[in-house]
């Protein structure tokens, strides 16, 4: 069974940085290539995704308003997702939840973007606030 546990939450004032982590168990990710996602949900909004890596190689995604600002990244011996958030902003504030599901080799492409669907494991979220 997938579990994903997400830290590294917590306030920061504008222009700050925080780094998220994702502890995943139960990945195979010796055997498998999973797409790994960072998504948030802001008070009174949709989810969306933020930034997407695939295990093993296959790119990155990040969504427009994180560029060059925000990284993704997938410690394969620790079995973590991290997210580098740099320059924050107060509309990065909301609840970051990382999110993943296994992939076969010709999936691994971010035509799509970062979407719910095509996720299949979730973590219970980490809540992020920026004060300006």
């Amino acid at each position: 069974q997938v579990q994903l546990v997400e830290s590294g939450g917590g306030s920061a004032q504008a222009r700050g940085s925080l780094t998220l982590s994702c502890a995943a168990s139960g990945l195979a990710d010796s055997v498998y290539y999973y797409r790994m996602g960072w998504f948030r949900q802001a008070p009174g909004k949709e989810r969306e995704g933020v930034a997407g890596i695939y295990t093993g190689g296959g790119g990155t995604y990040y969504v427009d308003s994180v560029k060059g600002r925000f990284t993704i990244y997938y410690d394969t011996a620790k079995s973590t997702l991290y997210l580098q958030m740099n320059s924050l902003k107060s509309e990065d504030t909301g609840m970051y939840y990382c999110a993943t599901r296994s992939v076969k080799l010709h999936q691994r492409d971010w035509s799509r973007g970062v979407r719910e669907e095509d996720f299949q494991y979730w973590g219970q979220g980490t809540q992020v606030t920026v004060s300006s």
